[in-house]
């Protein structure tokens, strides 16, 4: 199980990639969160800009499909993709999450 973290511009492009890469099973699920700020050094200057994080659920099976949906679609020329490894999932969840990425179970 993977949880990665993505941002985005706007609350558009965030839901148009949340929905792209849930109906292409790369993820199970993405949660949207609007309403963040990003303090960042980009181009030799210090920014600060609005942005939505989006954490999405995903298999390790999906992971390169769904990175690569990603940076096919994603407005950013250089996107935050972020892949964090799961210790610990409960075994309902983890199963609902290969089953919804057509992934299967690996123990």
């Amino acid at each position: 199980m993977w949880v990665v973290l993505v941002t985005t511009d706007t609350f558009e492009s965030a839901r148009e990639l949340a929905r792209l890469v849930v109906q292409a099973r790369h993820a199970a699920c993405v949660n949207i969160v609007p309403g963040i700020t990003s303090v960042y050094q980009w181009e030799g200057l210090l920014r600060e800009d609005a942005e939505c994080l989006l954490i999405l659920k995903t298999t390790a099976a999906r992971y390169a499909a769904l990175e690569a949906a990603i940076r096919a679609h994603h407005p950013y020329t250089t996107p935050e993709i972020l892949a964090l490894g799961s210790r610990e999932v409960s075994p309902a969840y983890a199963a609902w999450v290969h089953q919804a990425c057509g992934t299967e179970v690996t123990t």
